[in-house]
């Protein structure tokens, strides 16, 4: 008898330690492609949204609060790779959210984001195990919780989630990850730029469920997903937004030319 998904992907939520998330994540993508694991339509509603399980460390400071290293020393490095497991396992929880809170949807919607859960728990073990490999752990140096504020400010809208995390958040790893890969590789570094190159594939079609879904959502709800996208950007998004933007990427990725002249309107000047 199948399981539910959505009590999976609580437990996927709820689990508090590394080890845990990762293998009750990878337990829940096999299950669910062998179709022992589906949506229940008779499940309770969604919990209202709250702090998934989380280890202790990495303490969650403002962003501001944030010490800035470059690239050149060992140790801005280490915070460099740190930084972005932080955001891979912040993806684990906003794919398993994703699936949990938004009833109702197409099959294809929950077999996306029960992928991407699993894609993005792959991610961060290739990233915690080189860390390992630098002499550090998940939780060395402190993180900011940006990712899943956004997530509790689009609880309430499928909608609005598709537009915002996966469209603005996550997108933003199309734009600045091929500098960083130009960086590395110049100095040497080809173990962290193999891992940055898998990462940046398969970002792309992860924010292209984020299109599909946005605009599946639009249809349903008889709104232009390019001036929906504009008012949601302006409402909610225009302090994170940071040109330039990767055109090629992005447009692989299901963004439209009013999409992207949105972002390059609403993005602040460079400095």
């Amino acid at each position: 008898m199948a399981r539910s998904l959505f009590e999976h992907a609580r437990a996927c939520l709820d689990a508090d330690t590394v080890e845990r998330k990762l293998a009750l994540t990878a337990e829940g993508f096999a299950a669910f492609q062998c179709g022992d694991l589906l949506p229940d339509a008779d499940a309770p509603p969604p919990a209202p949204i709250r702090m998934p399980g989380r280890p202790p460390r990495p303490r969650l400071v403002e962003p501001r609060a944030l010490a800035q290293r470059g690239l050149g020393t060992p140790e801005g490095r280490r915070a460099f790779l740190h930084a972005i497991a932080h955001i891979e396992f912040n993806a684990i929880d906003l794919a398993w959210d994703a699936a949990y809170r938004f009833r109702g949807m197409p099959a294809a919607y929950y077999a996306d984001w029960v992928r991407i859960a699993a894609d993005e728990a792959r991610h961060f073990a290739l990233l915690q195990a080189r860390l390992a490999e630098l002499g550090a752990a998940y939780g060395d140096f402190d993180a900011h919780n940006g990712l899943w504020e956004m997530a509790e400010q689009t609880a309430h809208s499928c909608l609005a989630r598709m537009a915002l995390v996966p469209r603005v958040l996550e997108a933003r790893g199309l734009d600045v990850t091929p500098g960083m890969i130009a960086r590395l590789r110049h100095m040497g570094d080809d173990a962290t730029v193999a891992i940055l190159e898998t990462i940046l594939d398969e970002e792309v079609p992860h924010v292209a469920a984020g299109s599909r879904w946005f605009h599946w959502c639009c249809e349903r709800e008889g709104v232009a997903p390019e001036p929906t996208f504009r008012d949601l950007l302006s409402r909610y998004a225009r302090g994170s937004l940071r040109g330039p933007f990767n055109v090629e990427a992005r447009m692989a990725a299901g963004f439209g030319p009013e999409e992207l002249a949105a972002l390059e309107a609403l993005a602040p000047p460079p400095r």
